[in-house]
C-alpha cells in the first residue's frame, strides 16, 4: 500500500493533476516541508477549488488568511513564546482526554508513531515538548492558512462547513503533488493570532493548515496511518 501511494504522489508532478481517487488516498498529514513557497498562481488555484466546498444554507463561512515570508517567521516566534509560557487563548475547547475507547486507541497509535519517527522516547518530556512545538514552526512550511469563522448558534454546523472547506483545500494540494497538515494546535492561540493579524474579534479560529512542498527526508513524514476497515465505520440499511 505504501509503495502504491508513493507512486501516486510522483505521478502528480509528472503527468499533471492526480485523479480524485488517487488524491484522496495520497493525501496525508505532512510534517516537514521544503523551503520552497507554492507559487501564487498555484496557490490561487487551490484556494479557488476550496471555494467550491459545500456549506450549510450556502453561508460559505470560511474566512481564510494566508501568511508567508517574514510575517510567518515573526508569528512563529510569537507562538513559541506563548507556548513556552503556557499562555493559551483558544476560541474552542479541546482535550485529548475526552477521547475514549477505540477513538483514544487511534489517537495513541498516532502519537506513538510520530514520536518513534522523531526518535523521541516516551519518558523524555523535554524532547516531546520540542516535537510538539514544531506545530509553531509550521513544520518548516513556508506558508500557512488560518481558517477563521463567524459564530452561529452552537457552532456545530459552521465547524462542519469549515472542515469540508479544509478537506477540499487539502485534496487540491495533494492533487498537485503538494502537501498540508491541519493543525488544531494553532487554534490554541486563536486570540494571539487574531491580534497579530489584525482580525476582528467576531471571527473565531478553528484551525490552521501549514502547506507546501513535502520534504521526503523529514522524520515526521515517515508516519503513515492506516484507515480502519469500511465495515467498522459504515452500516448499510435496506
Amino acid at each position: 500500500m505504501a509503495t502504491q501511494l508513493i507512486q501516486r504522489e510522483t505521478e502528480a508532478t509528472s503527468t499533471g493533476l492526480l485523479s480524485f481517487e488517487d488524491a484522496t488516498r495520497v493525501r496525508r498529514s505532512i510534517r516537514g516541508f521544503l523551503d520552497k513557497p507554492v507559487p501564487d498562481s498555484v496557490l490561487r488555484e487551490v484556494l479557488e477549488d476550496a471555494q467550491y466546498a459545500p456549506s450549510n444554507c450556502n453561508t460559505q463561512p470560511w474566512n481564510t488568511h494566508v501568511v508567508c515570508g517574514e510575517k510567518l517567521k515573526q508569528l512563529s516566534r510569537v507562538l513559541h513564546a506563548k507556548n513556552d509560557a503556557g499562555e493559551f487563548t483558544p476560541d474552542f475547547s479541546f482535550d485529548v482526554n475526552d477521547f475514549y475507547g477505540e477513538y483514544r486507541e487511534r489517537n495513541n497509535a498516532l502519537g506513538k508513531a510520530y514520536y518513534e519517527a522523531m526518535n523521541v522516547m516516551r519518558e523524555d518530556k523535554e524532547a516531546r515538548h520540542r516535537a510538539g512545538a514544531m506545530n509553531y514552526s509550521f513544520f518548516n512550511a513556508p506558508q500557512a492558512a488560518f481558517l477563521f469563522m463567524p459564530s452561529f448558534g452552537d457552532n456545530v454546523r459552521v465547524a462542519g462547513d469549515m472542515g469540508m472547506y479544509g478537506q477540499t483545500f487539502l485534496l487540491s494540494l495533494a492533487a498537485r503533488g503538494l502537501g498540508g497538515i491541519p493543525q488544531t494546535a494553532l487554534g490554541f492561540f486563536a486570540g494571539t493570532i487574531r491580534e497579530f493579524l489584525g482580525i476582528p474579534d467576531d471571527l473565531k479560529l478553528l484551525f490552521g493548515i501549514s502547506f507546501g512542498y513535502p520534504d521526503d527526508d523529514a522524520p515526521g513524514n515517515r508516519v503513515r496511518m492506516d484507515r480502519v476497515p469500511l465495515d467498522t465505520s459504515v452500516t448499510f440499511h435496506a
